[in-house]
């Protein structure tokens, strides 16, 4: 039960518990603010309800990234650099959906095979996610990798700053958990891929969706031109 008085009765939500696409929102201007290599900056003036507000948005390509998981129940972690925060951060393998029209699944592949050196039979969606929804359209897609195995001389490096050096970790799942739990380990990709590997695995995988899913959230952000071509 919530806490007494709440919620407010005009605040009391009694449809579908899911994420929904809306098109109320009237965008009445559009400012490029900045257009950078990767992701740009707009400022759009909205009708919000019955204000008018601004945002700034970062317009993001989307990414997706992968949970490999190999025959003794230990998945791969990667360990970069992101000077964005200043830290190495152990990740799972992930890319960009920079290349136009290529299909996300076909990017997980490439970057499990570019980043780690690796080809997986057996593929599945774990989760989607919103990166930072208040800010930014970055759409995240992340997959399960199973059925491994070790490309024929390992992963090409790239020798392009912070991919050039790209350590591995085989952590098994449950302390990998752990590592979440205690704050250990925190980006978004691993935190929400991990923690739904366990929460799927408790549920005998029943929920494990398939690999070629529709991608409905990131069709609609392509669709209101959220999303950097």
């Amino acid at each position: 039960m919530p806490p007494k008085g709440l919620p407010r009765p005009e605040e009391a939500w009694a449809g579908e518990v899911a994420d929904q696409r809306d098109d109320s929102m009237p965008m009445r201007e559009r400012t490029d603010v900045f257009h950078g290599r990767v992701w740009s900056v707009v400022r759009d003036s909205v009708r919000i309800g019955d204000q008018d507000s601004v945002r700034d948005v970062l317009i993001h390509p989307g990414a997706v990234a992968v949970i490999a998981l190999d025959d003794d129940d230990r998945v791969l972690l990667i360990r970069q650099y992101r000077h964005p925060v200043g830290m190495y951060l152990f990740e799972p393998p992930a890319g960009l959906l920079d290349v136009p029209g290529e299909d996300p699944l076909h990017t997980a592949r490439r970057e499990l095979a570019e980043e780690a050196g690796v080809a997986a039979d057996r593929w599945n969606v774990l989760v989607d996610l919103f990166n930072s929804p208040g800010g930014s359209s970055e759409a995240i897609r992340v997959y399960l990798a199973r059925d491994l195995t070790a490309l024929s001389g390992g992963r090409v490096g790239t020798g392009e700053a912070e991919e050039a050096h790209l350590p591995q970790a085989w952590v098994p799942v449950e302390q990998a958990a752990d590592l979440v739990l205690d704050g250990r380990i925190g980006s978004p990709s691993v935190v929400a891929g991990i923690m739904t590997l366990v929460a799927g695995r408790a549920r005998g995988h029943a929920d494990f969706r398939p690999a070629d899913e529709p991608w409905l959230p990131r069709e609609w952000l392509v669709d209101t031109g959220r999303v950097r071509s």
